[in-house]
């Protein structure tokens, strides 16, 4: 009888094995690191802990942001806790994190479609590593940060087309940049970023606007593709869709490394 129950007891802990093993492959989830709420609680409360929770938890984020976004530093400098600290008593910067921790007290919507648009590729393109996503609030100058298989997303670029801040003439904001400054364009920038990281433009030769723009819309029509709607619409896009079209073998993979752009004319 103990024989029987010991069986039954080792079969049963091998399928709950078998089944945590299919899950954590093929129903993984994409959840945006929220770096932008430690960063926020330092830089309007001057919070010690928080600063350490920066520089131990989140060294790379901490040292991309201060680096390479804000550029007023090296994140090793003696001072650059207090220069950090100053830079984003700036009363703009200061309605940015106010406005960055209202709109974006959720964000299940954006985790759901990165999940879904970063699972889509990884189906259709061999080797596809999904990223690490992160966000944070930088100072009005860069929207996604790409390296290292991490996106960083920028808050304080996408807090809607209508924002007052935007609109100010200062800014010299387009209206084609304020439509695509909001919401709905963080999972789109997030995957188009991703993939120009991984199939950037030629490099061994001038490019022509041309091309630099049929580039542009290979990687926008994949996005399309991997989000399941149409988020980016222009003519470069319908001339990759009516080449797919006409190219049905053609692989994701295939049309981003295809840099004959004589194909797509």
């Amino acid at each position: 009888m103990h024989k029987i129950y010991y069986f039954l007891l080792i079969v049963m802990l091998g399928c709950i094995s078998c089944e945590w093993q299919f899950m954590s492959e093929d129903d993984y989830e994409i959840a945006v690191d929220r770096y932008d709420r430690v960063q926020s609680l330092y830089l309007t409360t001057g919070d010690f802990s928080a600063l350490q929770q920066m520089n131990t938890v989140y060294p790379m984020q901490t040292r991309t942001l201060i680096e390479d976004v804000l550029h007023i530093g090296k994140v090793n400098d003696q001072q650059i806790n207090t220069k950090f600290l100053r830079f984003y008593q700036d009363s703009v910067l200061q309605f940015l994190i106010a406005e960055a921790e209202q709109q974006y007290a959720s964000m299940d919507d954006i985790n759901r479609d990165l999940t879904s648009a970063f699972k889509y590729l990884k189906e259709n393109i061999h080797g596809m590593e999904a990223p690490e996503v992160y966000a944070q609030i930088g100072a009005l100058d860069q929207s996604i940060i790409v390296g290292n298989n991490t996106i960083g997303i920028c808050l304080d670029k996408y807090l809607g087309s209508d924002n007052p801040l935007y609109l100010k003439a200062e800014y010299g904001y387009s209206k084609e940049q304020l439509s695509m400054m909001n919401r709905h364009y963080i999972v789109p920038d997030c995957v188009g970023f991703y993939l120009l990281s991984l199939y950037p433009m030629p490099t061994d030769r001038e490019m022509s606007q041309l091309e630099c723009d049929l580039h542009m819309g290979k990687i926008q029509w994949v996005v399309n593709k991997a989000m399941g709607k149409r988020a980016f619409q222009n003519r470069y896009v319908q001339k990759i869709q009516r080449y797919m079209s006409q190219n049905k073998n053609v692989s994701l993979d295939m049309l981003l490394r295809n840099n004959n752009y004589q194909d797509f004319q």
